[in-house]
């Protein structure tokens, strides 16, 4: 039992696979696809692609939407002015494309559209009627002539019949408009023949007509264009000497370019030339200056360096000697204060001869042949001399006039 319900079951997914594939219609480009039983009006519609059919609830048919050709022949259509005449034009018709002609051709010609033999019997019944009305609103030379006006005018009045089948006329051509042979009428009386006739005597004389022009316009040619080669070898000799005058002009142009470039990098290397002289010249001068930086104002600044210091080691030295000299005489001083007025007198005349020196130096220096020595007593002597010592001596004066003034002073009795 298993096993019977498994087939079964297999059974049943192999026909839905089947359903599947058969029910998946491709439609072409050039097809429509027509599907009963959807949409709102009972079918719908599809041009190019694909769709599932639902078995048991939509139908599946196709329309070949490519055009179809055919030709219609009217004979002894009546023109104006009663001149039967033959027809014969090719057209081209297709399903239609408007809405409410598909609806139409869906409701109407679905099955003719796979026998388009019967289809195109009715089209050309049609077309023929409607051809032969076109004729007869106009001349025979109209219809000739105007063939385009005739094409609009069925296209016009043929869309109405047609659209109401399912059909459309595509394209449309007259392809010959003729007399209608009839019995005991030779064609030299036929009308369309004198209208051929006609026209091809105004052919031939149009075409003579244009022979002669022809000839007039070669000769008018050939003369214009004798005239056109003089103007252009005269052209063209203006434009060669206009050519060699802008040769001519370019080439003095560049010659004054050339000699101005020339002057001008001349100048630039004069320019450039006193400018290295100027630069040597600088570095020349920068030469000298370092050399005589190093050969004088170096040795300068150095002597002038050593003799400062030289200058301030003998000041220091003299500072030294004359402060031990000043100590020393400080130091006297005071023994000679300490010993009274013999040790003064004792001192004295122990260093008479370096007291009398100075004042023999300063004598020296004034040569005289007669010097009159004036003494005397009391507290204050001018010097015998307007020369005033050495600052070391005068110092050293200074303090024995002030021992002396302070030996005086304790000498003199208490008042």
């Amino acid at each position: 039992m298993i096993g019977f319900v498994a087939v079964l079951l297999f059974l049943i997914f192999l026909t839905l696979i089947y359903q599947l594939i058969a029910k998946l219609k491709i439609v072409g480009a050039n097809e429509l696809a027509v599907v009963a039983g959807k949409g709102r009006v009972g079918f719908a519609t599809l041009r190019g692609g694909r769709i599932f059919v639902w078995p048991l609830i939509h139908r599946f048919f196709k329309m070949d939407v490519r055009p179809q050709t055919t030709s219609v022949r009217v004979e002894s259509a009546i023109a104006a002015g009663i001149v039967p005449l033959t027809v014969e034009a090719t057209v081209s018709f297709a399903i239609a494309s408007s809405t409410k002609g598909l609806r139409n051709a869906v409701r109407r010609i679905l099955h003719m559209t796979n026998n388009w033999q019967e289809l195109t019997k009715i089209a050309n019944s049609i077309i023929e009627g409607h051809l032969r009305d076109s004729i007869a609103t106009m001349t025979p030379e109209q219809v000739m002539r105007d063939k385009d006006v005739l094409v609009q005018n069925m296209i016009r009045v043929c869309k109405v019949d047609l659209e109401g089948i399912g059909l459309e006329i595509t394209t449309m051509n007259i392809a010959d408009v003729d007399d209608h042979r009839l019995d005991g009428v030779a064609d030299t009386e036929l009308y369309i023949a004198l209208l051929k006739r006609v026209q091809a005597a105004n052919a031939s004389t149009q075409s003579r007509e244009a022979q002669a022009l022809a000839r007039a316009a070669a000769k008018e040619a050939a003369e214009a264009r004798r005239a056109e080669v003089a103007v252009r070898e005269l052209e063209n000799a203006r434009e060669s000497l206009l050519s060699q005058t802008r040769v001519n002009v370019a080439t003095q142009r560049q010659r004054a370019a050339i000699g101005v470039q020339k002057a001008s990098r001349d100048a630039e290397a004069q320019v450039a030339g006193i400018q290295a002289q100027v630069a040597a010249e600088q570095q020349r001068i920068e030469m000298l200056r370092a050399k005589y930086t190093a050969e004088i104002l170096i040795p300068a600044e150095a002597e002038k360096e050593r003799r400062g210091l030289e200058a301030k080691r003998q000041a220091a030295e003299l500072r030294g000697r004359a402060q031990a000299e000043i100590d020393q005489l400080k130091r006297t001083v005071e023994i000679l204060q300490q010993g009274g007025k013999a040790a003064l007198q004792a001192y004295l005349i122990e260093h008479i001869e370096q007291f009398m020196q100075p004042f023999a130096q300063a004598l020296d220096l004034f040569p005289v042949h007669h010097a009159t020595v004036m003494t005397g007593a009391g507290t204050s002597h001018p010097p015998l001399s307007a020369i005033h010592p050495h600052p070391i001596e005068e110092e050293k004066a200074r303090q024995l006039q002030q021992a002396f003034g302070t030996l005086r002073r304790s000498q003199q009795p208490d008042k």
